[in-house]
């Protein structure tokens, strides 16, 4: 009797894995490396985003391009490395959720915004909604 009761608690655990496998569920974590490149997503589901940054030196990463009907910024935070350094760098991080399908191009900027200069820095990576 009891072996049967394990039986059915780990075939209902195992039905339960593939049930939930495929719910897009999770959050899709890229960073500097995925740098041209293409992320696929399930509408609901959450990219965040992680970039070296130093906000000292006059330097940031702006928005340059992203559909919001397809893609939404729900985030965007900056996390030193040395809190208590002064001129340390750290990571901007940003959170987009999907919000419907379809396909939209995600590209950030590293510059100074008083400068009329090209960006030091390009991130882009196009984003596929399903």
């Amino acid at each position: 009797m009891v072996q049967v009761r394990r039986s059915i608690l780990v075939a209902g655990l195992l039905i339960s894995l593939v049930l939930f496998s495929g719910c897009g569920g999770g959050d899709v974590e890229i960073s500097a490396e995925d740098n041209g490149s293409q992320v696929t997503l399930a509408v609901g589901q959450t990219l965040v985003l992680s970039l070296e940054s130093n906000p000292t030196t006059g330097y940031e990463w702006e928005m340059a391009e992203m559909d919001e009907a397809i893609l939404k910024e729900t985030l965007h935070e900056y996390k030193s490395y040395w809190v208590f350094l002064i001129g340390s760098g750290g990571k901007d991080i940003w959170r987009f959720r999907a919000e419907a399908e379809g396909k939209t191009t995600l590209t950030l900027n590293y510059r100074r915004s008083w400068e009329e200069a090209e960006p030091i820095q390009t991130f882009s990576v196009e984003v596929v909604v399903r």
